[in-house]
C-alpha cells in the first residue's frame, strides 16, 4: 500500500481544479501516520495559524527571556558563573532565530512578527514578566523554568510540523545544559551560608507557582490544547504535563535540600503521582492581559532594543544588496567576456 507521503502532491500555491477535500484526506492520512508535514506540502489554514501563533509565542518567549537573567551579568559573583550566564543567554537568543526562522517557513515575516509582538497582537510566556530579585533567581529560573520548558518542549520534537520538530532538537539539548546549570547554581548555595541556603529557599517559594502556570490553563480551560493535539503539534495535554513537572521536581528538591511551597504537595499511591494545592489563575490571566510585576518593562526594554538595532539591520541589508549587485556585475562582465570571444572566433572561421 502506498504510504500517504508517496500521495501528499498538494502545494501551498494550489493549482485551478485543486481539490480542497482530496487534500485534506491527505493531511489528515500524514498526520495520522506520524508523518512530517512540511513547507510546501497542503495544509489546512486553521493548522497553519496555529502554528505561526505557538512558534511565534515560543520564539518571543526566548526573546524576552534573555532580560531577566542578562540583568546579572554584569552582578555575578564569579568569573566561571558569568561565562555560564552569558553562554545561556547567548544560547536564548539563537533559539529565538531559529523558531522565527521556522515560523518563516509558513509563509509570514520575521518583521510582521516582531511587530505584532511590540504592538501587543502576539502573546510570550507569563513566566517572564516575573522579576529577578536576588542572584538566586538565576538558579531558579534554570532549575524551574527551564525544567518546565524541557517537559513542554522534548514532545516537540514529534510535532507533526518538521522545521519546527527539527528547530526543537537542539533548542532542547541546550535547554537541558540551563537546567542543570540552575541545579548546580541552587546546591551550591543551598550547601553555602544561612543566609545563601535562606536566598535559594525564596527564589524557589517566588518562582514555583509561576513555573506550573508555564503549562497553560487546565485543558478544560484551554481553547487550542485539543485541536493541537490531533493535529499532532502537540503530543500530551497541559495538565498531563503540569503533572509529569511535579512528579520530577519534588525529588529534586529533596535533593536540593529545598523545601517547595506548596502545604498540600503530597504523595498520591492510588494515582502514582504526587497531588498538588490549586494554582491560582486569577494571577495568571492578569498577567496576561498586561498586568504582570514586569510587563511593561520588559515589552519597553524589547521595543527599546528594536529601535536602537534599526542601524545594524539597514547596514546588514546595504552590505548584501551590494554584495549582491557585485556578484551580478561580475556574472554579467563574464558573460559579456565570454560572449566577445565567441563572437571574435566567429568572425576568424574558428566557431
Amino acid at each position: 500500500m502506498a504510504t500517504a507521503a508517496a500521495h501528499r502532491t498538494a502545494r501551498a500555491d494550489g493549482t485551478a481544479d485543486a481539490d480542497a477535500a482530496a487534500y485534506e484526506a491527505v493531511f489528515d492520512a500524514a498526520v495520522a501516520a506520524d508523518e512530517r508535514i512540511e513547507p510546501r506540502d497542503w495544509m489546512p489554514d486553521a493548522y497553519r495559524a496555529t502554528l505561526i501563533r505557538q512558534i511565534a509565542q515560543h520564539a518571543h518567549s526566548e526573546i524576552i527571556g534573555m532580560q531577566p537573567e542578562a540583568n546579572w551579568i554584569t552582578r555575578a559573583p564569579s568569573l566561571r558563573r558569568k561565562a555560564i550566564l552569558m553562554a545561556k543567554v547567548q544560547d536564548e537568543a539563537g533559539h529565538g532565530l531559529y523558531l522565527y526562522s521556522a515560523a518563516e517557513t509558513l509563509g509570514t515575516s520575521r518583521d510582521e512578527l516582531l511587530d505584532k509582538l511590540h504592538t501587543g497582537r502576539q502573546k510570550y510566556s507569563s513566566i517572564f514578566n516575573y522579576p529577578t530579585l536576588t542572584w538566586a533567581d538565576v538558579g531558579a529560573i534554570g532549575w524551574l523554568v527551564d525544567g518546565a520548558a524541557i517537559t513542554n518542549q522534548v514532545p516537540l520534537c514529534r510535532c507533526s510540523y518538521g522545521p519546527y520538530a527539527r528547530a526543537m532538537v537542539r533548542i532542547c539539548k541546550e535547554e537541558s545544559f540551563h537546567q542543570r546549570q540552575g541545579y548546580e547554581l541552587l546546591l551550591a548555595l543551598s550547601r553555602g551560608t544561612p543566609e545563601q541556603h535562606a536566598m535559594a529557599q525564596d527564589a524557589v517559594d517566588r518562582w514555583w507557582w509561576p513555573s506550573l502556570m508555564m503549562f497553560g490553563p487546565p485543558d478544560d480551560e484551554s481553547a487550542h490544547s485539543a485541536q493541537s493535539m490531533a493535529w499532532k503539534i502537540k503530543r500530551h495535554s497541559n495538565d498531563e504535563l503540569r503533572q509529569r513537572f511535579v512528579d520530577i521536581c519534588v525529588p529534586q528538591a529533596e535533593s536540593l535540600g529545598l523545601t517547595l511551597p506548596d502545604p498540600q504537595l503530597r504523595w498520591n499511591e492510588e494515582r502514582v503521582h504526587y497531588d498538588f494545592g490549586p494554582i491560582d489563575w486569577t494571577e495568571f490571566w492578569e498577567v496576561l492581559k498586561g498586568n504582570g510585576p514586569c510587563n511593561e518593562q520588559r515589552i519597553t526594554q524589547r521595543r527599546r532594543a528594536h529601535d536602537e538595532g534599526a542601524w545594524v539591520r539597514e547596514a546588514a541589508a546595504a552590505y548584501a544588496a551590494k554584495h549582491s549587485d557585485g556578484t551580478r556585475a561580475a556574472d554579467g562582465h563574464a558573460g559579456t567576456v565570454g560572449g566577445a570571444s565567441a563572437h571574435q572566433a566567429g568572425e576568424n572561421g574558428e566557431a
